[in-house]
């Protein structure tokens, strides 16, 4: 029972292990280069660091340096903000202060009077923070803090989990069990896990959270939530994260007793701007609404004639006045536009591009439909050149096979930030239209719909917490490369032992290429059975609106499948910068990854290895299944390196995702195979039962709908 409790409690703690370092030569090197800890400041986010220093040193190290008020000695680590620095320390500093931004650090090698000391420090508390949460993840990695010279600010202003929970406490594409939020207890029991969740943002550089769901609930605006909101702002501000709410358009008539939410109605303008004024009395720090308007059935501005500028705007000028932000989300889509669902986004938002508020910034989705296991990048980074937009990652794994399945998602969101819009030439990545530098947009952010509940590990398979921890490293620097996020989670999770970290390390780089494979591979796309997107469902056409039915996506005949998004087809291709468009629109060099997403392409066509599509389709799903297998081949012989309970956990986990895989292939398989005509190739094990047998499936209870 003690291994039991020792290894929850190591599922419990995330990245923030703080392992007993076993490399005596590293350990010396830090007990001889941290004498003592010199505490500058008393306020709580500095006590929170000096706590986390005690906390870190004493496990890793197995004893806690002297804490003490002043300079004397050497071999100190100095933390604090500029303003309570020593006078000579901070002109010391001053060339790598001007550098940094008011949420940068500073972590350095000085000499001060002669002696060596270690400086964390930044232009306030919170930065100081970060900073000591950096220097804890160097101690935990294993690398010197000898000659330490480290300047580093987020690029993004917005660092923000999107919590999609309802108030009822289930979470909407939530496997991880309830809401963490229990507004019953709230605002008067604080929850350990409050505290906990803060903690584990912050050393990551999360600095905001949206509380509640984007199919928002106007009660969440009422006095009788706000106080418990107001509670967790509280728990939450020493931490440097801000609260958000989602606003539902609707709220002035459903809690506010108007006839209408009009937002050229004078009536409404006022409701809002009073409701703005309760709220910041109450959390002065509040950073504002996030929306969703006039999508998938939620209320919106086109309701009463009007358009996402003006409903947008209308919110925009109620926050100004106390330096809120609206995020108002383009996932957009209509039953009553025949247009293909992947440019009506697009069609919709580009055309308002500079006319809304300098407090707005648009959400927008990776990709055009809705995060799906690939998605070429969505066309309106780039194309909004006088807007802000903010990216939208799917933390949570809605269409990954959910927490059951192992996917290292920075491997995705990589793959995207990294996409060339070409909208101002050469190099103009995903990456620099959110972090402004594009085109010198000052407010910026990354957002990240979460994956965390209730569950005693939080996201309910040990290694989705990496997908939490790298959406953090990424938003804070989203040139950052994948591997290194991997790297530094396994080092902080589990061991800095080598012969563990680089298999491992490599079945999660190549984790989401496999889902790929064996869910939606050469480009497919949203073949998901419907409402719970669980497992496949390529044969679903009998949904009322088409674009929810998985046949509008693949559109699989005798003459082939794919989606035909060329000139020829949707022209959806015109909508990215022309060399992008040409690109994606030749079927010659549009890239194999992304072909049935933009053509309608024969059965018998030739991809570049020389396989005809469904010999090089079926050999995909195949890989994709095979892939699994290796995972759970480099799995097995990790168990030395792992305590049991993980270990045995991650074991049963591979093997649901081994068995959904064949799932997958099999289903999917069989169904095309009826429109192909053609034998499975050789090297694709042969399906074990019926087409009719995988359409029967109902899964009723399937989590995540909310």
């Amino acid at each position: 029972m003690i291994s039991f409790l020792a290894s929850a409690q190591k599922d419990y703690k995330l990245w923030l292990q703080y392992n007993t370092i076993v490399n005596s030569a590293i350990a010396s090197e830090y007990k001889n280069n941290l004498k003592g800890i010199v505490v500058l400041g008393n306020s709580e986010t500095i006590k929170i660091s000096e706590r986390e220093l005690k906390t870190g040193f004493l496990d890793m190290l197995g004893n806690i340096p002297e804490v003490k008020q002043d300079l004397k000695g050497e071999n100190n680590l100095i933390i604090g903000s500029q303003s309570n620095l020593h006078a000579d320390i901070k002109n010391e500093l001053q060339s790598d202060l001007n550098k940094i931004s008011n949420e940068g650090f500073i972590i350095k090698s000085i000499l001060f009077k002669n002696k060596k000391q270690i400086v964390i420090t930044g232009k306030n508390d919170v930065a100081v923070l970060y900073g000591v949460f950096y220097f804890l993840r160097i101690l935990q990695t294993n690398k010197s803090i000898k000659n330490l010279s480290i300047t580093d600010s987020p690029k993004t202003n917005i660092r923000i989990l999107n919590h999609w929970d309802n108030l009822d406490r289930t979470v909407e594409r939530g496997y991880a069990g309830f809401s963490l939020w229990n507004w019953q207890k709230l605002p008067d029991f604080i929850d350990q896990r409050y505290i906990d969740y803060a903690r584990a943002n912050a050393s990551v550089g999360i600095n905001g959270t949206v509380l509640t769901n984007v199919n928002a609930n106007a009660l969440i605006l009422t006095p009788q939530y706000l106080e418990k909101v107001e509670a967790l702002a509280n728990v939450f501000r020493p931490y440097g994260i801000k609260v958000y709410l989602t606003a539902r358009f609707s709220a002035p008539i459903e809690i506010g007793n108007l006839k209408t939410a009009d937002p050229k109605n004078q009536e409404v303008i006022n409701w809002w701007e009073d409701k703005m004024a309760e709220i910041y009395k109450r959390i002065p720090d509040f950073g504002g609404f996030l929306v969703k308007a006039n999508s998938e059935g939620q209320p919106g501005p086109q309701n009463y004639g009007r358009d996402h500028v003006d409903g947008a705007n209308m919110l925009a000028d109620a926050v100004a006045p106390f330096g809120g932000v609206i995020m108002w989300r383009a996932f957009v889509y209509s039953e009553h536009d025949v247009n293909d669902r992947a440019k009506q986004a697009y069609a919709e938002f580009q055309p308002y591009d500079g006319k809304f508020k300098e407090n707005v910034i648009v959400q927008v989705k990776n990709g055009a439909i809705d995060f799906q296991p690939r998605e070429p990048f969505h066309p309106l980074f780039g194309a909004m050149p006088k807007t802000p937009l903010m990216m939208e990652f799917q933390i949570t794994q809605e269409y990954l096979g959910f927490s059951t399945h192992l996917v290292f998602l920075p491997k995705l969101f990589q793959e995207v930030l990294e996409s060339d819009t070409y909208q101002k030439g050469k190099g103009s990545t995903v990456a620099k239209v959110i972090d402004g530098s594009l085109y010198q947009n000052k407010l910026t952010g990354i957002a990240g719909v979460a994956n965390i509940g209730n569950d005693l590990n939080w996201t309910g398979h040990p290694f989705a917490q990496a997908n939490w921890y790298g959406f953090g490293r990424l938003a804070w620097n989203p040139y950052l490369d994948s591997e290194t996020i991997a790297d530094e989670w396994l080092r902080c999770t589990f061991s800095n032992d080598e012969n563990f970290i680089k298999p491992v390390k490599n079945i999660m780089i190549g984790s989401r290429e496999a889902v790929v494979n064996y869910m939606t591979p050469l480009g497919l796309h949203h073949i998901m059975d419907t409402g719970h997107h669980y497992g496949p469902g390529p044969w679903v056409s009998n949904l009322s609106r088409p674009e929810w039915n998985p046949t509008y996506y693949h559109k699989a005949d005798k003459n082939g499948i794919g989606f035909d998004r060329s000139k020829s087809g949707t022209n959806a291709v015109s909508q990215y910068a022309p060399e992008v468009a040409i690109f994606f629109d030749n079927l010659e060099s549009c890239p194999e990854k992304d072909l049935l997403w933009f053509h309608h392409v024969s059965w018998d066509y030739k991809l570049k290895n020389g396989l005809t599509l469904w010999n090089g389709l079926a050999l995909k799903y195949q890989q994709g299944v095979n892939q699994v297998k290796e995972m759970q081949n480099v799995w097995n012989q990790a168990e030395k390196y792992v305590d049991s309970e993980r270990f045995n956990e991650i074991k049963m986990l591979l093997e649901i995702q081994q068995k959904e895989a064949k799932w997958w292939r099999d289903a999917c398989l069989l169904y095309f195979q009826q429109f192909s005509g053609k034998e499975l190739p050789e090297g694709v094990e042969k399906p074990t039962q019926t087409l009719e047998y995988f359409k029967s499936l109902k899964f009723p209870f399937a989590p995540g709908n909310g």
